[in-house]
């Protein structure tokens, strides 16, 4: 088992929801680690409170989808930690609307962040992987990427090539030590999914889950800890998600 202490990890979406609870998991194993996100108010207050508390953290602006911001991401991790081990390819965002009226440029927004976010991130990730001898590359997928969701396309489309990148990242890339794999979570409790906020259609999405409730980021966070420290795991996606694509 691979220990985490020490270690540097960048997260990106990393400012809220499933990506500040693996943040927050990376710090209890002992890691340094980057919060990555586009989201620079939300990012900065968790730095801020983070350091509060003498971990040691970085908050980098990012946008997953800008190539020059991607890199920028890695040499900002660099020049602080002196490396890259571990990187969670964890932001992304959807939204609902039926396929025949959803434009191409929001389709493209969608698959640029959560696919194409994959890509960049890997790409860069790796290039400091190779001098290292090897890390840990974690994806977030989704249920989604396996069944489908109505009026979702996008997102199902983006979060089903992540599942299969991921296996040929790892394939790709499993004689030079780096491990690349994935998790799927059901729907999460976070943000704006909860039950004030989506009133009867919460009470659906709980239906969806067999075990009765939505999962919470620390769940997911916690599948994340254990595929970086796992090390004969790789091109493996863990579902996450209460029963929901066992029925």
């Amino acid at each position: 088992m691979i220990q985490l202490e020490g270690k540097v990890a960048i997260v990106t979406g990393g400012a809220s929801g499933i990506g500040l609870a693996a943040v927050k998991a990376f710090i209890n194993k002992g890691s340094k680690v980057v919060i990555a996100d586009f989201n620079e108010k939300g990012g900065k207050k968790a730095e801020q409170e983070l350091k509060e508390q003498g971990q040691d953290v970085l908050f980098v602006k990012v946008d997953v989808a800008e190539e020059a911001s991607v890199e920028n991401m890695i040499a900002e991790t660099v020049n602080a930690f002196g490396t890259v081990d571990v990187l969670v390819n964890n932001a992304g965002f959807g939204s609902m609307s039926a396929s025949h009226e959803r434009t191409y440029e929001d389709y493209l927004n969608i698959v640029n962040v959560n696919q194409g976010g994959v890509f960049l991130g890997s790409k860069h990730a790796i290039k400091e992987m190779l001098k290292n001898g090897g890390g840990s590359i974690i994806n977030t997928a989704s249920v989604l990427g396996f069944v489908a969701q109505p009026e979702a396309l996008p997102y199902n489309a983006a979060k089903g090539a992540v599942v299969t990148m991921t296996k040929s990242l790892a394939a790709e890339y499993a004689d030079k030590n780096i491990r690349v794999n994935a998790v799927a979570p059901g729907f999460v409790e976070s943000g704006a999914v909860n039950k004030e906020a989506l009133g009867d259609f919460y009470d659906g999405l709980v239906a969806k889950h067999p075990i009765g409730r939505l999962g919470n980021p620390e769940e997911i966070a916690h599948a994340i800890i254990f595929l970086a420290e796992n090390e004969v795991v790789t091109g493996t996606t863990v579902t996450v998600d209460g029963g929901y694509t066992a029925i």
